[in-house]
């Protein structure tokens, strides 16, 4: 069934992209009860086991059902482009209590017997406490499932967002949005997401946020009720790589060619990223990460562009024909 989200000329104007941690954080907590999302991070999953046995997080289980309503004030839209997860939680700590408490009334209704079970009667019963709680094992959670990968995942995120952007400038909005995943469709002003339930939105000036997210994968993820702007969570782009060690995807032809470093950093660039990424998805100094990419690009193999207040680095093509280890790569075996 479909939702349609409906545009009105203000809104075009009032799109935004967006990089969330507590939106994440939050997937991640639901990734780890859809067994269908398990096959797309099992080296994360193998990681972060033990730690994942010390967390609680049934009453957050219990307020995401596997189909209908999540609790908007738990994962709200993001306050900004880049905001830090110690902003956004603090939000989730000042929500009202009396909206929180229809909030979670809406959530545990989709769940039989949710709301007559004693952890859903005494989450609605004192929700003051109950957005303290659900608050803590968010934050718990946070710093146990993604706080030790979030450059990575920032960084993944973050060139994500870099990359749509110049697509914006080039084909604009409705060019953009069916690009973003294969069930978004646009059409004189209605974008239209393939879903399990007919809705229908009116963005009335609110416009719309854009947010990749790598634990929503691969969903696409829209909703936010009135007083919440619109938000639409799409799955990002380069996450067959995301986990994936540089030692299993260097070819040793570029090793003999450029050296183990640089063939290393290269082979590691299947989607843009920055310098302090890639020194922490490859567990490399970054002042060596700097220094490979700075020669890596003098030979023209990579190109570095500007977004914000950081700077990615992507493969050229001759850059990709050398980590892919062909193309010129091939006349030094």
């Amino acid at each position: 069934m479909p939702f349609h989200i409906h545009f009105g000329q203000d809104d075009l104007l009032r799109c935004r992209f967006a990089v969330s941690p507590l939106w994440e954080t939050q997937e991640a907590v639901r990734t780890l009860k859809r067994p269908e999302r398990h096959a797309y991070h099992p080296q994360w999953l193998r990681r972060i086991r033990e730690a994942g046995r010390g967390l609680d997080l049934s009453a957050l289980w219990l307020l995401m059902p596997r189909r209908g309503h999540s609790p908007d004030f738990l994962g709200p839209p993001p306050i900004g482009p880049a905001a830090r997860f110690e902003e956004e939680i603090a939000g989730v700590r000042a929500s009202d209590p009396v909206a929180a408490r229809d909030d979670m009334a809406r959530a545990l209704a989709c769940t039989p017997g949710a709301a007559d079970s004693a952890r859903g009667r005494a989450l609605l019963a004192d929700p003051a406490a109950a957005v303290q709680e659900l608050a803590d094992a968010m934050e718990a959670a946070w710093h146990a499932l993604i706080e030790p990968d979030w450059p990575r995942l920032r960084a993944l995120l973050e060139a994500d967002v870099a990359f749509h952007s110049r697509r914006l400038a080039e084909v604009g909005l409705g060019g953009l949005l069916p690009e973003l995943d294969r069930r978004l469709r646009w059409d004189a002003g209605r974008l239209t997401v393939e879903w399990r339930d007919e809705h229908v939105r009116h963005l009335s000036g609110q416009g719309l946020i854009l947010i990749p997210s790598v634990f929503s994968w691969p969903d696409v993820v829209s909703g936010f009720d009135p007083p919440w702007q619109p938000t639409l969570a799409y799955p990002v782009r380069g996450i067959a790589g995301l986990w994936a060690e540089s030692s299993d995807r260097t070819p040793e032809a570029l090793v003999r060619l450029l050296g183990r470093g640089r063939a290393t950093v290269l082979a590691a660039l299947d989607a843009p990223a920055t310098t302090s990424g890639l020194a922490h998805r490859l567990g490399l100094a970054p002042s060596s990460v700097s220094a490979h990419l700075t020669a890596l690009r003098g030979a023209g193999l990579l190109v570095s562009r500007r977004y914000g207040h950081e700077v990615f680095y992507e493969c050229t093509p001759l850059g990709i024909a050398l980590a892919a280890g062909g193309g010129v790569a091939q006349e030094f075996d």
